[in-house]
């Protein structure tokens, strides 16, 4: 699929990211002590799929759910379960949307209950590396500018930023080019052009930014045990600025 996308394309694009948006509102309302993660999965397929769509985690390289749920440690790619959830944890939850062939990809990270103040500052800290990278998605900066701005936010404010994992374009498939960082140098990188869909996901630990894989395959977790949140969302380049495609009301 080539990076810049038509103005047709685009509309089937906001219109899966709207259906993603739904899921993930509808699994917010849900996060409360006691519910698990498997409940949550089975809301975003019910909403998914009442909207036509169909979950494109479902089945990727083997992936067995429709979203990834990441409690506490766990960075992302955590598989649903039935342990309820716990009062002052915090979940993240990646979930996306195929819809007549077009796909959307999001992230938030919620508490469960009422969360610490430190879990909490984690969770803005984390909605404004985003804000920060977003910003710089216009035509003419490179996908350096995006990587930095995220960096600069993070570890100015003394947080982690995992490096093993990054954003990426997004179309007709979940991951096209270009790869989006979350560190790196100001100026590098691919230009950035009118059209062209990313999906921008800070990934912010409360330690350091090494990560590691658990036995399962999937589940990847901080290596020192601290806590992590991920903000995320589908991004349209253009010349008045970047267009979130996977929108919530009142929020980015």
């Amino acid at each position: 699929m080539g990076l810049i996308k038509t103005p047709a394309q685009i509309e089937l694009m906001r219109a899966s990211g709207r259906l993603c948006a739904l899921a993930m509102q509808a699994m917010q309302a849900a996060i409360v002590p006691g519910v698990t993660t498997a409940t949550l999965d089975a809301i975003a397929r019910e909403v998914i799929a009442k909207g036509g769509g169909t979950p494109c985690f479902l089945g990727y390289n083997g992936y067995p759910a429709a979203i990834c749920a990441s409690a506490n440690q766990v960075v992302v790619h955590g598989i649903p379960n039935h342990q309820p959830l716990l009062q002052g944890d915090i979940l993240s939850i990646d979930v996306g949307v195929s819809l007549d062939g077009w796909l959307s990809d999001m992230a938030r990270t919620y508490p469960v209950g009422t969360a610490s103040a430190e879990a909490m500052a984690l969770i803005a800290i984390t909605q404004q590396c985003f804000e920060a990278g977003m910003r710089q998605a216009i035509p003419g900066r490179r996908i350096g500018d995006i990587s930095a701005a995220v960096q600069r936010v993070a570890e100015g404010a003394g947080y982690g930023v995992v490096r093993a994992l990054t954003g990426h374009g997004i179309g007709q498939a979940m991951h096209e080019e270009p790869s989006v960082p979350n560190y790196g140098t100001p100026g590098r990188g691919l230009l950035l052009r009118e059209g062209m869909t990313i999906a921008i996901e800070p990934m912010i630990t409360q330690g350091d930014w090494r990560v590691n894989t658990r036995a399962d395959g999937w589940t990847v977790v901080t290596a020192d045990g601290k806590w992590s949140s991920h903000h995320e969302n589908t991004v349209l380049v253009t010349a008045q600025g970047p267009e979130i495609l996977t929108p919530m009301a009142g929020a980015t």
